[in-house]
C-alpha cells in the first residue's frame, strides 16, 4: 500500500494587537456590558503599554463605573507619566473628585485644566463647573461678613410667603442675599435646595432663567433637584432649547416637548426611576437607549395622571411595572415572572402596576403602531 505524502498547511496566526482589543471593549461598552468592555480594555494595555490612549480609554470605562479614585489615579499617571498634551484628564479628574464630594481638589483640577488648555474643547463647561463651585474666595469672606444673622427658622428660605417677599425684595438691593440663594441652590439639604429653585422661579427671568439653567447642566445635583429647576423653567414660561446633564452627558432638550407638567418632581417619583434603571443596567437585554425610554414613559405617566397621583408605599413594584413597560414597549422577551424574582415581589405587583401605567398610556396600542410604521417604511426602502 503507498502511502500518499503528507501536506503540511502554514496557518498564519492571527495577531491580536490593541485594535483588536479596543473595538471588542468598545462594543461591549455600547451594549453596557462595562465588565466584558473592561476585561478587553485593560488587554490593549497588555498589548501595547506605553500607548496613552490606551491608558486613558480604561480610566474612561472606570469613570463610568463608578471607580472613580481608581480612574483618577490613571488620569494623573498619563498627564504626568505618559502623555502631559492629554489635558482632559485634568478636566476628568476634576469631575471625579466632584462625584466624590472633595470640592476642593475638583476646582484645583478644573483651574489646572483651564491654565495648562486655555483654549481645550472642555473650556466652556469648566468654567461653568467652577462657577457652580463657587465664585472667588475673596468675594466670599466679603459677602461672609455682611450676611443678616438669621437662625434656622429665620432664613428667608424656610417658605413663609412674607419671608419670600422680602427676600425678593431685598434681592435686589443686597448682594448678601444674592449670594446666600446662590449657595442655597447647592446645599446638601434638599429642602433647602427645594425653597431656592422656587425662589429664582419668582425672580424677573433675567435672574432666574440663568441661575436655573446653570444647576441643570451641573453634573453634580441630583437627578429629582435637576427635574425639579426643569420643572420651574418650564413654568417661568423660559422657551427654546437647554443643556442638561443627563445619563452622563450634557444634552439639548426643548422645554415647549420636554413632558414636565407637575408643579414638582417628588423624591419618591424619582426613586422608582432610580430603581428601574439600576435593575436594566444590571442585565443585559437593554441598551443606552432604552433607559431613556424608561425615563420617558415614567414622566409621561406622571404627567397625564397629575394630579391624581397614586400612593407609592412600595418602590420595587412601581419600578418592576416601568421596567415591564418599557420592554413591552419594545417587544422584548422580558416576563413578569422573572422582573418579579429580580425585584423581590409578586408577578400579579408587576402586572397590576404594569397595567395602570398602559391603561394611561396605551403602551401597546403605540407600540404596535410604531411597529407598523418602520415596517412599512422598510417595504419602500
Amino acid at each position: 500500500m503507498m502511502q500518499g505524502k503528507k501536506t503540511t498547511s502554514k496557518v498564519i496566526p492571527f495577531l491580536k494587537n490593541a485594535g483588536y482589543y479596543y473595538q471588542k471593549g468598545n462594543r461591549y461598552y455600547q451594549q453596557n456590558k462595562l465588565e466584558k468592555a473592561l476585561l478587553f480594555f485593560k488587554k490593549t494595555i497588555e498589548v501595547e503599554p506605553e500607548n496613552s490612549l490606551n491608558h486613558y480609554n480604561l480610566a474612561c470605562l472606570l469613570s463610568r463605573m463608578g471607580h472613580l479614585d481608581k480612574a483618577n489615579q490613571i488620569f494623573s499617571y498619563i498627564v504626568c507619566q505618559m502623555d502631559p498634551t492629554l489635558t482632559e484628564c485634568y478636566f476628568l479628574m476634576a469631575v471625579n473628585y466632584g462625584l466624590m464630594d472633595d470640592l476642593e481638589k475638583a476646582r484645583h483640577y478644573l483651574n489646572l485644566y483651564l491654565q495648562i488648555s486655555p483654549d481645550g474643547e472642555m473650556v466652556v463647561d469648566a468654567e461653568d463647573l467652577l462657577y457652580a463651585l463657587s465664585e472667588e474666595e475673596e468675594e466670599e469672606e466679603e459677602e461672609k461678613r455682611e450676611l443678616p444673622v438669621w437662625s434656622k427658622k429665620e432664613r428667608p428660605l424656610a417658605g413663609k410667603s412674607k419671608e419670600v417677599e422680602e427676600t425678593l425684595q431685598n434681592y435686589q438691593e443686597n448682594k448678601a442675599v444674592q449670594h446666600l440663594l446662590w449657595q442655597s441652590l447647592y446645599q446638601k439639604n434638599e429642602q433647602v435646595v427645594e425653597k431656592a429653585i422656587r425662589m429664582y422661579g419668582m425672580m424677573p427671568e433675567e435672574i432666574g432663567e440663568k441661575a436655573l439653567k446653570e444647576f441643570v447642566r451641573n453634573p453634580w445635583v441630583r437627578q429629582r433637584l435637576r427635574l425639579q429647576a426643569l420643572l420651574e423653567l418650564k413654568n417661568m414660561g423660559i422657551r427654546g432649547t437647554v443643556t442638561v446633564f443627563m445619563e452622563g452627558y450634557l444634552r439639548e432638550i426643548d422645554l415647549l416637548y420636554y413632558p414636565l407638567v407637575a408643579p414638582r418632581w417628588l423624591g419618591k417619583w424619582q426613586d422608582v426611576l432610580d430603581c428601574t434603571l439600576v435593575n436594566m443596567r444590571s442585565s443585559k437585554a437593554y441598551s443606552e437607549r432604552f433607559y431613556e425610554d424608561a425615563q420617558a414613559i415614567w414622566i409621561d405617566f406622571i404627567n397625564n395622571i397629575y394630579p391624581r397621583v397614586p400612593t407609592i408605599k412600595k418602590i420595587e413594584t412601581w419600578a418592576a411595572g416601568l421596567e415591564y413597560a418599557t420592554a413591552k414597549f419594545h417587544f422584548l422577551s422580558v416576563t413578569q415572572h422573572k422582573l418579579a424574582q429580580q425585584y423581590n415581589i409578586s408577578p400579579s405587583s408587576v402586572s397590576a402596576r404594569y397595567k395602570e401605567i398602559n391603561k394611561v398610556l396605551n403602551l401597546e396600542h403605540r407600540a404596535y403602531h410604531n411597529m407598523l410604521m418602520y415596517l412599512t417604511q422598510r417595504e419602500k426602502e
